[in-house]
This record gives structure tokens, C-alpha cells and sequence, in this order.
């Protein structure tokens, strides 16, 4: 599940045990704690106790583990990072996907590049697409910052800015070891992983932020699937 607000289809329930055995628990895991298991498992966290793995692409997920173990919370929502408030303005897209991932999902990014050529700016990046805005990609607005486009460099700018603002947030709250960031930040860490230090730098009490370790996802796109397989070996028979 992309996040804990999301449902398991009963059909998709059905077809696992029907798959296993009638007898088989279906357990549901949120991307976010498969994520940062795999990540304490045989990733960049290996073997810390506390940390928070934090992911950008489609969606915008979370997983804290403290002590060693994933941290789910009283009703098994804890780390709803895309939920978290980032801006006091109130808008439509806001109170549909929350306001972290309204900003720094990928439909929030290309969403806000669009609004930029809309109120007169230009970028290169509509003339590759032309026109079409349907066809602007995240990957498409990272490049065009690379290649100097005003535009783009701005998008970027304040993506890092949220990000870390998140992860500021994120440490104040849980004073993990570690933050692992993964998904569409580890390709395009080149223009977001020092303005995302940056911003935590400011944002974070001094002691504080020179006892944190950023560090970038060695799993990769698999991080999913194999934390949610860790999670299925640590709950089963003999575990």
C-alpha cells in the first residue's frame, strides 16, 4: 500500500490466500515501513536502530523505525509524511493529497511548473513537449535545471525546500540516526541533495543536525518488496 490511509481490495486479499493457504494472515504494509526495514536490513542504514526513510516519486512516503523496530503509531498511520503541513496557505490540492506530497509528488512538481508557464515565464522544457504539458515529466524539469533554465532551477529550489523542511520536521520529532532518502531523489541528487542539507541546516538546532547522517537509498526501486518480504520472515512460523 502506497500509504496506511489506503485500503487492501478484498479481491486482492482473496487471490493471496487462495495463492498460500486459506489459513495464511494478510497483513498489510505501508511503502514507507517496507521501505525503511529494507533499508535497516541490507541498505545505507544497516543495522541502526533509529531512523527515518523517506521517498519521492509518484507518491511521497515515510517509514520510522525506533529501536530497531517500525514505528506504526496508536491506529497504524504513523509516518504520513505526505499529510504534513508545509505552508500555512489553504488550497484544494492540499486537503486531496495532503501538503507535502501536493508539492513533491510528482504530479505536485510538474503541477507547479505548469502554474510558472501559465502566469508568462518560458522554459526550453515546453518547447521539447510543444506545448503539450501532459507530456512534461519531473525527469524533464531536473535537466532543464541542469542546462541553466531559470524556470527549472526555481522548481528545483523549492522542492529541496520542502524536502527539507520534511526532514527537518521529521528529525526534530524522532532524533533518528539516520535519514535514508530514496525513489526519484537518489537520480537527481546531483542538484537536490546539497540544497536538502542546506535547508535541514537551518531549520534544525546545530547539535542536533551535525549528530545527523543523510545518506542516499542503496536499495533502490526494490526497497519495497523487500521490506515487505523481511516484515512477512520476522512475523512468521520460527520468527
Amino acid at each position: 500500500m502506497p500509504s496506511a490511509f489506503d485500503k487492501t481490495p478484498p479481491d486482492l486479499t482473496a487471490a493471496l490466500r487462495e495463492a498460500t493457504s486459506r489459513d495464511t494472515e494478510i497483513v498489510p504494509i505501508t511503502a514507507g515501513a517496507a521501505t525503511v526495514i529494507a533499508e535497516q536490513w541490507i541498505g545505507a542504514a544497516r543495522g541502526l536502530k533509529h531512523l527515518v526513510a523517506l521517498s519521492m516519486g509518484e507518491h511521497v512516503s515515510a517509514g520510522i523505525m525506533l529501536n530497531g523496530e517500525p514505528w506504526l503509531g496508536a491506529h497504524g498511520l504513523a509516518s504520513s509524511v505526505s499529510w504534513l503541513a508545509m505552508n500555512p496557505v489553504e488550497r484544494d490540492d492540499y486537503r486531496r493529497f495532503g501538503g507535502l506530497e501536493a508539492e513533491i509528488a510528482s504530479a505536485g512538481i510538474v503541477r507547479r511548473f505548469v502554474w510558472r508557464i501559465k502566469s508568462g515565464d518560458h522554459s526550453p522544457v515546453v518547447d521539447k513537449v510543444k506545448g503539450d504539458f501532459s507530456r512534461i515529466t519531473t525527469e524533464d524539469i531536473m535537466e532543464a535545471s541542469r542546462n541553466g533554465d531559470g524556470v527549472s532551477i526555481s522548481i528545483v529550489r523549492d522542492t529541496a525546500k520542502y524536502l527539507g523542511m520534511a526532514v527537518a520536521n521529521m528529525v526534530t520529532l524522532f532524533d533518528p540516526d539516520a535519514i535514508v532518502l530514496g525513489g526519484s531523489i537518489v537520480p537527481s541528487r546531483d542538484v537536490l541533495l546539497d540544497p536538502i542539507k542546506t535547508e535541514c541546516a537551518r531549520r534544525l538546532h546545530p547539535e542536533q543536525f551535525d549528530r545527523l547522517r543523510i545518506v542516499l537509498s542503496t536499495v533502490g526501486n526494490d526497497a519495497v518488496v523487500i521490506g515487505a518480504a523481511r516484515a512477512a520472515a520476522r512475523v512468521g512460523p520460527g520468527a
